[in-house]
């Protein structure tokens, strides 16, 4: 626990350039996503996936250059599961005749290696998948929306949700700017930065809630600035120890999860900034007060109940 007869750092007084930077973000955001878009995978798209078991762990450049030498153009290759399975995904529409096609031109190298299985994935089925993800993210923002709303207070849930929207825009601005492919592992990893940014936000805002209803004295700005000095730690230590997890994740796990990984460590860091002034700063300007988080008095307790002491540092300005 943060000794509270510290004075806190003035996170608040950063607030109109952290003001500037999210605007920043959101809108070159939204910019990029207008102008360039997503790099949608097949999942999005519509294609064919391949999978091939080898005797022995091909050399993934060599697959590709193969594809690229038989004439064909938009595919990824990487390994699913082992060194010795491969996965090709391709934009080109078929099945069975797809794949032989596929298997004639890598065997044409002399590597030992067996068709697995082939899957197509029509168009339509994508366009269904992304109508369908984007609703389901309207979903889960709106289902935050009510729970924060009924376990706080509305306005908290309001500053709840804006930063989940911050978050998400800016992943999916970074997915267009550097034109990662966008397939449902990443859509997952949006999905569980929701669940992350939401979880720090909680945080912060069951600390300021407890710490209105304490401090008798002091601005809603000296309050949200102690609440936010005695949760940085923890807020932190959490973040630092799952971008350890994901950092391991992206260069380990193999190129099938390397978006995935990716996606997360950007929300992570961008859930963090957003916690702590997004959602800070939307109750500021929002004006929440003491009086939005009392509980009301009970009938005959009087001036009996005893009221903690607010921190030295509040008396003394």
């Amino acid at each position: 626990m943060s000794d509270t007869n510290t004075q806190p750092f003035d996170f608040m007084g950063l607030r109109k350039a952290a003001s500037v930077l999210s605007l920043v973000l959101v809108i070159g955001s939204i910019v990029l996503l207008g102008v360039r878009g997503l790099n949608l995978g097949m999942d999005f798209t519509g294609g064919t996936s391949v999978e091939f078991e080898y005797a022995e762990a091909p050399s993934l450049d060599n697959i590709r250059n193969q594809l690229t030498e038989a004439g064909y153009e938009q595919f990824s290759v990487q390994n699913f599961g082992a060194d010795t399975t491969v996965l090709i995904r391709m934009a080109e529409s078929g099945n069975d005749e797809l794949a032989r096609e596929v298997t004639a031109a890598l065997s044409k190298s002399g590597d030992d290696l067996e068709l697995v299985s082939s899957e197509f994935v029509g168009s339509q089925v994508g366009e269904e998948l992304k109508e369908d993800s984007g609703l389901g993210l309207l979903i889960a923002l709106a289902v935050v929306l009510i729970y924060v709303g009924m376990r706080f207070q509305f306005k908290f849930g309001i500053a709840s949700v804006v930063p989940l929207a911050h978050d998400v825009l800016i992943v999916l601005g970074m997915f267009a700017l550097f034109q990662w492919t966008f397939d449902l592992t990443v859509l997952a990893a949006i999905l569980a930065v929701i669940g992350y940014s939401l979880n720090d936000t909680i945080v912060v805002a069951d600390r300021i809630r407890e710490n209105f209803r304490k401090l008798r004295v002091g601005e809603p700005w000296d309050v949200i600035n102690q609440s936010i000095h005695e949760t940085i730690s923890r807020t932190i230590n959490t973040s630092g120890t799952t971008l350890v997890v994901l950092i391991a994740l992206y260069f380990l796990g193999g190129e099938a999860i390397n978006n995935f990984a990716l996606a997360l460590m950007i929300g992570v860091v961008v859930g963090t900034y957003s916690s702590i002034y997004v959602s800070a700063n939307m109750l500021m300007v929002m004006g929440v007060t003491r009086e939005d988080l009392m509980v009301p008095a009970e009938e005959g307790a009087g001036d009996e109940a005893e009221e903690e002491q607010p921190p030295e540092w509040l008396n003394r300005m």
